[in-house]
């Protein structure tokens, strides 16, 4: 599977776009958020989700099953579940303002972190 990741992800057309979270439903609250979030990136208060996949990439094997953006009384928060070379999947759940991973759920965790 190897550095799947970011290519992955653009390659089957899944960035941010595969699953939103709250604060982000395309259909019900339209592209003001996706502005929003954007312009959060833009000014830096927001860790870019290029930044998240590439420090995914560097330390697990796996590929981009799903991304999820949630945004609750102005915390942003990735979500990214990743399929692994035993076929488990694992989630991911980042700080969006800090980068910082918050917790790992998910089967054979450690068959997945890169040596």
């Amino acid at each position: 599977m190897g550095r799947c990741l970011s290519r992955c992800l653009v390659g089957t057309g899944l960035l941010l776009a595969a699953s939103l979270g709250a604060g982000f439903s395309a259909g019900a609250l339209g592209d003001q958020h996706w502005e929003a979030l954007h312009g959060d990136v833009r000014r830096g208060d927001v860790v870019p989700l290029e930044t998240i996949l590439d420090w995914l990439d560097a330390h697990y094997i796996g590929e981009v099953l799903e991304v999820e953006v949630e945004r609750e009384n102005g915390y942003i928060e990735y979500e990214i579940k990743l399929l692994g070379p035993q076929n488990q999947v694992v989630a991911f759940e980042f700080d969006g303002q800090s980068g910082r991973l918050m917790s790992i759920e998910g089967v054979r965790i450690d068959d997945m972190r890169r040596p």
